[in-house]
C-alpha cells in the first residue's frame, strides 16, 4: 500500500474535521444566545432586528465558551498524570520488567524493539484481563505514555501480528494522537456540562411567588433549552470525535506498515479480530473507546473504520471479498 499517501490523506481529513468541531461549538453558542434572547428580549417588538443585542451576545458567548473551556481544563487535569491513569481506570495491571511469563516476555521484547526503532523511551505496559483482542496507547507525551493490551491478544496473535498491533500503537504515540484524544475527551466533557446545568436548573427551579412572577417558568424553559442544546451538542461532538478517530486509525495502520515493512502482520491481527471480537467490558470503555486498536464497545458512534475496509486498505484492494462482519457478542 502507498502508506505515505495514506498518511497525507488522513492528516488532511483530520484538519477538516477539527474545523467542523469548532463550527459545532459556535453553533451551540448561537443556540444559547437565541434562547437567552427569547427569554430576556421578549418585551421588544416582534421584528427580528430587535432580538439582536450585542451585549447579551457577548455575555452568552463568554459564558458558554468559558464553561466548555473550564470543563475541558478540569478533565484534562484529571488525565495530566499520563497513560498510567487511563490504563488503571480500565482495569489494567502493570507488566513487570522481570516477568518470566512467556507471553508477557514476548510482549516486552516487541515493545523494546519498537522503542529502539522509533527512538523514544519504552512505554509502560499494562495487561487487561479481557478475552477480546485489543490494545491502546495513552498519555500526554512519549515520556509518560502507556501501552495496554488484552489477554485475548496475547493468547490469539502470533509474533508478527502482535508486532503489527504494537507498531500501530507506536504510531499514535509518535503522531501526537494521545494528546489530541485527551483534548477531545475534555471538549466533550465541557459540552456535557451544558446538559448537566440544564438538568440542575430543572431540579431546583424556584416556585413562583405570585401569578405575575414568571421566574420559575423562565428557569424551567432555560433548563430545558440547555439540556436539549447540551444533548444535541454532545451527539454531534461524538460523531465528529468518531470521524477524527477513524481517520487517525487509517494513519496508524499505514504507519504500522511503514515501521514493520510487513503488511501481513497487522492485516492478520485485524482478521483475527473479525473472527474473535475486540469488545472491552470495563465501564470506562465508552469514554476511551477512541483510544483502542479496534472497536471496543460496538455502538452507534463507531470510532473505528470497518475491519474489512482497514484490511483492504492495508492489502491494497479496493473491494475486499470477505463476508460481512458479524456483530460482536455482548
Amino acid at each position: 500500500m502507498d502508506f505515505f499517501a495514506a498518511q497525507d490523506r488522513a492528516r488532511s481529513n483530520t484538519t477538516r474535521l477539527l474545523v467542523l468541531y469548532a463550527l459545532a461549538l459556535l453553533a451551540i453558542t448561537a443556540c444559547i444566545y437565541a434562547v437567552a434572547a427569547l427569554l430576556f428580549l421578549n418585551d421588544h417588538a416582534a421584528d427580528l432586528p430587535d432580538y439582536w443585542d450585542p451585549h447579551l451576545f457577548l455575555i452568552t458567548s463568554a459564558a458558554t465558551l468559558g464553561l466548555i473551556a473550564l470543563g475541558s481544563l478540569f478533565k484534562s487535569l484529571q488525565l495530566r498524570s499520563g497513560g498510567d491513569v487511563v490504563a488503571q481506570n480500565l482495569g489494567g495491571h502493570l507488566v513487570p520488567q522481570n516477568t518470566t511469563d512467556p507471553q508477557q516476555r514476548r510482549l516486552l521484547n516487541i515493545i523494546e524493539e519498537m522503542a529502539l526503532a522509533a527512538n523514544i523511551p519504552a512505554p509502560k505496559v499494562y495487561l487487561l484481563d479481557e478475552p477480546g483482542i485489543n490494545a491502546f496507547a495513552a498519555g500526554n507525551s512519549p515520556a509518560d505514555a502507556a501501552v495496554g493490551i488484552t489477554q485475548g491478544a496475547l493468547d490469539t496473535l502470533d509474533r508478527d501480528e502482535l508486532q503489527g498491533v504494537i507498531a500501530h500503537e507506536y504510531s499514535h504515540i509518535l503522531n501526537g494522537d494521545m494528546r489530541r484524544n485527551i483534548r477531545l475527551i475534555g471538549i466533550l466533557f465541557g459540552i456535557f456540562l451544558i446538559a448537566l446545568i440544564g438538568r440542575l436548573l430543572l431540579s431546583v427551579r424556584p416556585r413562583a411567588r405570585s401569578r405575575k412572577d414568571n421566574s420559575g417558568a423562565a428557569i424551567l424553559l432555560l433548563g430545558l433549552a440547555l439540556l436539549l442544546i447540551g444533548c444535541v451538542g454532545q451527539f454531534f461532538g461524538h460523531l465528529i470525535q468518531a470521524a477524527i478517530s477513524r481517520q487517525r486509525e487509517y494513519l496508524a495502520d499505514a504507519s504500522a506498515v511503514q515501521f514493520t515493512r510487513n503488511p501481513s502482520g497487522i492485516a492478520g491481527a485485524l482478521k483475527k479480530i473479525r473472527d474473535h471480537g475486540s469488545k472491552i467490558s470495563s465501564p470506562h470503555a465508552t469514554e476511551t473507546s477512541h483510544l483502542f486498536f479496534a472497536d471496543a464497545i460496538g455502538s452507534l458512534f463507531a470510532t473505528h473504520p470497518p475491519l474489512n475496509k482497514r484490511i483492504a486498505a492495508i492489502e491494497g484492494r479496493a473491494h475486499p471479498p470477505e463476508p460481512p462482519e458479524l456483530p460482536q457478542q455482548a
